[in-house]
């Protein structure tokens, strides 16, 4: 298992609900609605189950060290 900057545990099997992925990125769900939309972004899609949507761990860390490369840094 793999340890993030912000010391969440990065495993496949662990889920984030909306509400924390916007209080990670420091987001509206407006945004994280307009993060989606957008392909050129590249941002995970969620899984669904109800109406609720759950983010894994691990698309979000991989996608956050892409968006990092691509800036450069």
């Amino acid at each position: 298992m793999q340890t993030s900057m912000d010391g969440v545990t990065d495993s496949a099997g662990r889920f984030l609900p909306a509400r924390q992925v916007w209080e990670r990125y420091g987001v509206t769900s407006m945004t994280l609605w307009r993060w989606l939309k957008n392909t050129d972004l590249k941002f995970p899609q969620p899984m669904r189950i109800g109406r609720l949507r759950y983010w894994r761990v691990s698309d979000l860390v991989e996608w956050e060290r892409s968006a990092s490369r691509a800036r450069g840094r």
